[in-house]
């Protein structure tokens, strides 16, 4: 199974900095070494061309030349440097490369990614380029074109965004597009305080558990399969929904985490819809407990990427 990464395009972040960078490093060192038979790759960076498919030439271009606003800086959450916007595209780039290999081989993931609550003109909440709209709006112009060179219908794009926080800036960018379904369970007390209204939004309380919040989400894929049928579904697997998360609000365990991996993924499965995922949020107070869940999805994957090889031509 392909997994594609760009830890080493390190933010210099600030002594005390609450995001917790080193995460992306340390989940590539356990793949490697708990799960050798996923393919590790760097990625390469989005183009100007790609992100515009998204977000508006001016932001792109800020972004690239460090001279956004102070107060626009501020609400992504990071200071700009080179190495910011150099790994911003790679994020991007590697929801791209995992979306193209899932459409082939049904399965493949992105070590980062899920930065949801990107704008198309603006970034926030550590999110600065909307790697998710980005690669399901160009998966949608590559696969545009029908065997006799004409233009076929686009591919409908299932999001399936289970980060604690809901994805506004996804739902936002594609308001109004009917080939791509925006489906986000999340707190309803959380970040980000202003909801945009997805295709289908499950608020859930603080302190949400595993029971009720599996139930939530059996529902909303129900709701799902009933009202869309996508050609490729994208997985935002944050693990911010955890116990021990600091910025998550509600209550999963571990085994709740993976019981929510595997419905997605088997969801998907049961429908031959390929998927491709990325790791979105995850901010414990112990970094074990984020390792772990992100770990735990990965492992989880590879168990349906092994059914997909064994269906394929």
């Amino acid at each position: 199974m392909h997994a594609y990464y760009a830890d080493h395009f390190v933010l210099p972040l600030p002594e005390g900095h609450r995001f917790p960078m080193a995460k992306y490093r340390l989940l590539r060192d356990l793949l490697a070494q708990q799960l050798p038979q996923v393919l590790l790759q760097v990625a390469s960076p989005a183009s100007d061309g790609e992100l515009a498919l998204a977000h508006t030439p001016g932001y792109i271009q800020a972004i690239a030349a460090g001279t956004l606003p102070a107060a626009a800086q501020r609400e992504i959450g990071f200071p700009w440097s080179e190495a910011m916007a150099e790994r911003a595209r790679r994020s991007v780039g590697a929801t791209i490369a995992a979306c193209r290999v899932a459409l082939r081989e049904g399965l493949a993931g992105n070590l980062a990614g899920g930065t949801h609550h990107a704008y198309a003109d603006k970034g926030s909440g550590f999110c600065v380029f909307n790697d998710i709209a980005v690669a399901a709006r160009l998966m949608q112009a590559e696969m545009a074109r029908d065997p006799g060179g004409g233009m076929g219908p686009p591919l409908r794009v299932a999001v399936i965004d289970l980060d604690v926080h809901q994805g506004n800036g996804t739902a936002h960018i594609f308001r109004g597009d009917a080939s791509v379904f925006t489906l986000s369970l999340h707190g309803a007390r959380n970040f980000p305080f202003r909801k945009e209204a997805g295709d289908l939004d499950v608020e859930l309380p603080d302190g949400c558990e595993d029971d009720e919040y599996l139930h939530a989400l059996e529902q909303a894929l129900d709701t799902l399969d009933q009202r869309f049928a996508p050609g490729l579904v994208l997985y935002l697997a944050g693990a911010d929904p955890h116990v021990g998360d600091r910025l998550g609000r509600l209550a999963l365990s571990h085994d709740g985490l993976e019981a929510r991996d595997r419905r997605v993924f088997d969801w998907a499965w049961q429908r031959r819809v390929p998927l491709a995922f990325t790791m979105a949020g995850g901010y414990g107070r112990d970094l074990a407990d984020t390792l772990q869940a992100q770990l735990t999805t990965w492992r989880v994957a590879q168990q349906y990427h092994a059914r997909w090889q064994n269906v394929r031509p």
